[in-house]
């Protein structure tokens, strides 16, 4: 089965104290709509926000090559506003696979 897997690339996003700050809010609110914009183009297979008050802020994972994930992270308006910080990570799996409903 692993001849059937397909490069995908995980990306982690972590939160910065400046998270928060007075005002935020907005910016967190432009990241929203963009990881939804992601997804409907097929950048973003999977996203999952994570709010259980670590640092750890959401995993997704792209349907696109690490260095283009990377580009598109650093124009993640949150990343630019040093609200979040990110790794990147190569990865494989199986088309097809999701989430169960």
């Amino acid at each position: 089965m692993l001849a059937t897997t397909k490069s995908y690339t995980l990306v982690v996003l972590r939160a910065t104290p400046k998270l928060q700050e007075p005002g935020i809010d907005a910016v967190v609110w432009e990241h929203g709509p963009r990881n939804f914009s992601l997804r409907a183009e097929g950048a973003l297979a999977i996203v999952c926000p994570i709010r259980d008050g670590s640092e750890w802020s959401g995993v997704g994972i792209f349907n696109a090559p690490p260095e283009e994930v990377a580009r598109l992270m650093d124009e993640d308006p949150g990343v630019e506003a040093g609200i979040f910080t990110y790794e990147v990570h190569p990865t494989r799996s199986f088309p097809g696979d999701c989430l169960p409903g």
